[in-house]
């Protein structure tokens, strides 16, 4: 993380001596925390260090610790803080602590009238949960999550930009993958890679498909692709929806391009997928809209178009 190494440069140079970064004790902001000159609530307030603010551990000194931490992302600040806002990567449980925080403060951001940057907070914190215990059964989740919600906080504003109306992927921004690739890294075989691979499609998806037949037929290859990769990842049955649902598309974009072959050909694909998915999902949001899909298809009512439901 940038942060981490921002925090190491600079205990180094508050140090006298060095030694290797396995002795560097790290940790996290919990809850806001107020930084002071002196171990002294009385004394001089340096800054507020916000949830999930990584800090490096200088020294404790009774119920407090001196630390090195970034107050934003431009300013650092050393000073102390009472310990109990910090959970340190040797605190007991602490990894389920920082998830827990995590959890609160995405519920928050779900909230209408939740705590504002909630949901910075909560990518912050299961970023760090993930990093201070690596070997924590709840690391590969806590990434993931934290790659999720940057994922879609970078996808609100792509796709709120003017580019995101253009019909091929290149020609508008495209979401950082980074987060959602070291997921896949260091998480291999796991649903969370499996989930992190899902969110990749979207930077494949093209933006208007102007009725035209190019994008949807390489959508749905996409994810077919996808699925046939990832026959044990939790978004298997959306994938195959997305897939079914846009031959069924592709089976009236084609009528219009009086390739009728072409046409029959893709709702035959169209109703293959759905009835795969109803039969192996039927329990799921998936299957009861793969049925719906169906039913549509039977009745010869267009999914796509001025005329769909």
């Amino acid at each position: 993380m940038k942060l981490r190494g921002a925090c190491v440069l600079s205990f180094f140079l508050f140090t006298s001596f060095s030694f290797s970064l396995a002795d560097v004790l790290r940790g996290a902001v919990l809850q806001p925390a107020i930084s002071y000159v002196s171990p002294d609530t009385s004394s001089a307030r340096l800054g507020e260090l916000t949830r999930g603010r990584e800090v490096v551990v200088l020294e404790t000194s009774r119920d407090w610790m001196h630390v090195e931490a970034n107050v934003t992302e431009e300013r650092t600040v050393t000073g102390w803080v009472i310990d109990h806002y910090v959970i340190s990567a040797n605190t007991p449980n602490g990894d389920r602590v920082l998830f827990g925080e995590a959890v609160d403060s995405e519920d928050q951001a779900s909230q209408r009238n939740g705590r504002r940057d909630a949901a910075q907070d909560a990518m912050r914190l299961y970023a760090e949960a993930a990093e201070l215990f690596p070997n924590s059964p709840i690391a590969g989740e806590a990434m993931y999550r934290a790659a999720d919600i940057r994922w879609q906080i970078e996808k609100a504003d792509v796709m709120s930009r003017p580019s995101a109306k253009q019909q091929e992927a290149y020609l508008r921004g495209t979401i950082d993958e980074e987060l959602m690739k070291r997921v896949m890294k260091k998480f291999p075989g796991t649903k969370w890679a499996d989930l992190a691979a899902f969110h990749l499609i979207d930077n494949k998806l093209c933006g208007e498909w102007q009725a035209q037949s190019k994008c949807p037929a390489k959508e749905a290859e996409i994810y077919e692709n996808y699925a046939k990769d990832h026959p044990q990842s939790p978004a298997l049955a959306e994938a195959l929806y997305d897939a079914a649902w846009r031959w069924s598309a592709l089976s009236e974009i084609y009528k219009s391009e009086d390739q009728q072959k072409k046409s029959d050909a893709a709702k035959a694909k169209a109703t293959d997928l759905a009835q795969k998915i109803a039969s192996q999902f039927p329990q799921s949001d998936w299957g009861a809209r793969a049925q719906r899909l169906l039913f549509f298809m039977q009745r010869g009512v267009p999914t796509y178009g001025n005329a769909q439901p």
